[in-house]
């Protein structure tokens, strides 16, 4: 079974947010010559990275709730130009939208089961996925979505 990462998605209001870093990202990429993803930079290693690489993803919490994830690709580590190790997280291009998921803040990133992970917005059913994001929003703090 898959293991997955949470994080919150510092700067973004909204899943367009995201998706705009995202094809900005991309478009870098591919000017530069290079696959076509996007990543992100983190402190610390995940030790259990198979497991993650293993059909994981990084879900992103947006303005208090799970919103979207992306899928991990690769683990990088490097040193910067400070002499600190960092990780770079390969994520694939596609931002999928996930049920609603309240989350509090923390720091850095975390591990998630697959059982605790919100389940993507196109499984919920017909409709779904075209409801106003506040009504959404309402219905799974509610409990219903």
């Amino acid at each position: 079974m898959a293991l997955h990462l949470i994080k919150l998605c510092v700067g973004a209001d909204s899943i367009d947010d995201l998706r705009d870093w995202v094809s900005r990202k991309a478009l870098t990429a591919i000017a530069a010559g290079l696959e076509p993803h996007s990543f992100h930079v983190t402190r610390m290693v995940p030790k259990r990275g198979e497991e993650l690489l293993d059909g994981g993803s990084l879900y992103w919490v947006i303005k208090g709730q799970v919103q979207a994830r992306q899928r991990l690709t690769g683990i990088e580590t490097f040193t910067d130009a400070d002499g600190i190790g960092r990780c770079k997280l390969i994520l694939g291009p596609e931002v999928v939208e996930t049920a609603y998921q309240p989350r509090r803040a923390f720091q850095g990133w975390r591990y998630l089961q697959t059982s605790e992970a919100p389940r993507d917005l196109s499984a919920l059913g017909v409709g779904t996925a075209e409801m106003p994001l506040e009504l959404r929003r309402e219905l799974a703090e509610l409990g219903l979505l």
